[in-house]
């Protein structure tokens, strides 16, 4: 029998309601009740959909399931149009109405849309579902097999996670974000050191952050191992939830309670980290930027759901105003979302950026995800926006790819080799 009225983590608190628990312990096994499951192109539909045929089955509610095409974009040979083509009609056949074709990355179109609310007990097909606990949501990457299940019962069996706490305390400085503040933290712990468990972001850095950039720290949890990322909402969250039609969120009862157990803590100073970069192939190969100043690069690619979401690509147009890549670099940038591209359109963002010499490509996930005709090529160096750098992921195993903030990535685009962006924004 558990205890009543046991401290609870935030982890603890949404598993305990999935599993419909007073509350719940690190390390039991307990199934959970799915409140929503994404899929995509690549891993959704095209997988599922001959094994629900083969079963006989049909997914337990159309209501909750949300499928987003963003990785076999834009459709230009046959086997993306046949992928894409199959996730249409399955949306049709399966009575899936939350369906999004094109519009952008599903990790950054899920919150556009108000799917997500805190303590939502989630999964996705994709290994940076964990954005979603940018909202207070337990949202977790699964491969397949295991979203057949999800499909078929609505259920999932989970271990109880411990929580590790990152805390981050003290102002950034200019032309540092949170994907600064993310690489470092891969720098620290490496690509294991989550251990499978939770993490928890917290800190008075971390209060500050807008919602896009608590996306971009959940976003990137899987680069150290760690089953999700959470950050316990507050009113920066129901002022964004209200912003896309959620209204009335409690954001009280999603807190993780004093006392709680607490599997480790790591501190950070805000104040004093500098941009940060990381070397081929792993984000965990972070250090600072002058590391590397200097490395001519042929390409500097803003893209993906963690780098080129609307704030992302303000950053980017805050160095790039007034200057223009150099002659020999491919600056490519790829919105995160149509939503993003038109709100950049509309205040001017997108203009600075093209002045730049940027070259726009689609709304997908694109050179990160190893898809398309814009892959790097043998021998290719780029600085990208990215979460990933493993080797033969964005192209040839010979390419080599540095990961930066899009601060980073765009000042070195401009020199054309790594560049510090605190040299462009020194005023």
């Amino acid at each position: 029998m558990i205890a009543q009225n046991v401290m609870q983590t935030l982890a603890q608190k949404i598993i305990a309601r999935a599993a419909g628990r007073q509350s719940v312990v690190p390390g039991e096994i307990v199934t959970c009740a799915l409140d929503l499951a994404l899929m995509h192109d690549s891993g959704g539909p095209r997988r599922v959909k001959p094994m629900l045929e083969k079963l006989g089955a049909k997914v337990w509610d159309p209501e909750k399931i949300v499928v987003i095409t963003d990785h076999y974009l834009p459709a230009n040979n046959e086997e993306s149009r046949n992928i894409i083509r199959i996730a249409r009609e399955w949306v049709k056949e399966a009575g899936v109405t939350r369906f999004h074709d094109g519009i952008g990355i599903c990790h950054v179109v899920l919150p556009q849309k108000g799917y997500l609310r805190p303590g939502m007990f989630a999964v996705g097909g994709d290994s940076h579902s964990p954005t979603g606990g940018a909202f207070g949501a337990y949202m977790f990457g699964i491969g397949a097999t295991e979203m057949l299940g999800v499909l078929v019962t609505g259920e999932i069996w989970l271990k109880v996670p411990h929580t590790i706490l990152v805390e981050w305390h003290g102002s950034l400085s200019t032309a540092v974000s949170a994907k600064d503040m993310m690489l470092a933290l891969c720098a620290k712990l490496g690509l294991d050191g989550g251990q499978y468990q939770a993490i928890q972001y917290c800190g008075d850095t971390v209060a500050r952050l807008s919602m896009q950039e608590r996306m971009t720290l959940c976003n990137m949890t899987p680069e150290v191992g760690a089953q999700t990322g959470l950050i316990a909402p507050d009113q920066v969250t129901a002022a964004y939830l209200e912003s896309v039609g959620v209204v009335g969120i409690d954001t009280a009862k999603w807190q993780t309670d004093p006392g709680a157990p607490i599997l480790a803590q790591h501190l950070f100073s805000a104040d004093k980290l500098e941009p940060q970069v990381a070397a081929p192939h792993s984000p965990a190969n972070a250090g600072p930027v002058s590391v590397h100043r200097g490395t001519k690069i042929n390409t500097a690619y803003i893209g993906a759901c963690t780098g080129a979401k609307i704030e992302d690509l303000r950053m980017a147009a805050r160095v790039l105003k007034g200057k223009h890549a150099a002659s020999h670099v491919r600056f490519v940038v790829a919105p995160a979302s149509a939503q993003d591209q038109k709100m950049a359109e509309e205040e001017g963002t997108l203009k600075i950026l093209v002045a730049a010499g940027a070259e726009l490509l689609g709304n997908s996930c694109g050179i990160c995800a190893g898809y398309g005709d814009d892959r790097l090529s043998e021998n290719e160096v780029a600085i990208t926006s990215t979460a990933r750098n493993f080797k033969g992921r964005m192209g040839p195993g010979s390419s080599q790819v540095y990961l930066a903030s899009p601060y980073t990535v765009a000042a070195s685009a401009i020199k054309g080799e790594i560049a510090d962006p605190r040299e462009m924004l020194h005023d």
